[in-house]
């Protein structure tokens, strides 16, 4: 019987999801080339922080040197260096606001650090998220400066600072060195001067007040504008019920406290 004209039918392309004609590789799909790619960005974006945070581990100064630096700006200032250590109705609202993992982390918060470095590259805004330690490292080591070298110094820094003090060292530092507006630098400076009180006799709503003002001094001033400060007050109330320092019910009671302002903002006391 004679064979027509037969031409060999077209290869059908497999469709998403079914294997392909034997012998054929599964084409990846699109999302998994995207997410390839991603990885091998992040992995690359990490070996480069990594290889610049050990050259800033060397080139950057020594941790040895924060008391030094503390007790240059307490003198500048006019203050006693060093200063009581702080009391717990500062510590904890500070805590509470500024960096509630103080207590664990190792100086940096990775998380963090990742969301910040994730904004540089995209563009993206300031995301904050800075720890104690690169508040302190900030303010003794790159006071006025900004940009990302000098963030970068932050956190190396700040890694150092937490090797080389205990939490409370730096929970001391930290209070010797930030400004509490009004002219008043250092926790005893500012206490004495809003308050006509020691530190160590504030009261909660007090310690909150100041832990809240060194995020904007200018601003915060609870003298010069008591409606910011009591905005402010508020948000580190509401931190300290949230990360558990307060109940809500002390929360409550804190903020109908009378704050205790003295008229003359005496900065000795």
């Amino acid at each position: 019987m004679p064979m027509g004209n037969t031409r060999p039918l077209p290869q059908q392309s497999a469709q998403p999801g079914q294997p392909g004609p034997p012998g054929q590789r599964p084409r990846p799909s699109r999302r998994r080339r995207y997410l390839k790619r991603a990885a091998i960005c992040l992995a690359a974006v990490i070996v480069v922080l990594a290889v610049v945070a050990g050259a800033l581990w060397i080139v950057t100064p020594s941790a040895s040197e924060a008391t030094a630096l503390a007790g240059a700006q307490a003198r500048q200032h006019g203050i006693t260096y060093p200063g009581p250590a702080v009391p717990e109705n500062f510590a904890r609202p500070l805590v509470a606001t500024e960096d509630h993992r103080f207590y664990s982390e190792p100086g940096v918060d990775v998380l963090a650090v990742g969301r910040v470095v994730q904004a540089k590259v995209t563009g993206g805004g300031d995301q904050g998220g800075a720890t104690i330690e690169q508040q302190l490292a900030k303010m003794l080591y790159t006071p006025g400066q900004a940009g990302f070298k000098a963030e970068l110094k932050q956190v190396v820094l700040a890694v150092k600072l937490n090797l080389a003090y205990s939490k409370q060292q730096i929970l001391d530092l930290y209070a010797e060195v930030a400004y509490y507006g009004h002219g008043f630098y250092g926790l005893e400076q500012a206490s004495c001067g809003y308050f006509g009180r020691p530190a160590r006799d504030l009261t909660v709503v007090q310690g909150a007040m100041l832990a809240g003002v060194v995020n904007a001094p200018s601003v915060d001033d609870p003298i010069n504008d008591p409606a910011n400060a009591r905005a402010r007050l508020e948000h580190v109330i509401a931190r300290m019920v949230a990360v558990g320092y307060l109940t809500g019910a002390q929360g409550q009671q804190a903020l109908r406290t009378p704050l205790g302002l003295t008229a003359g903002g005496n900065p000795s006391c």
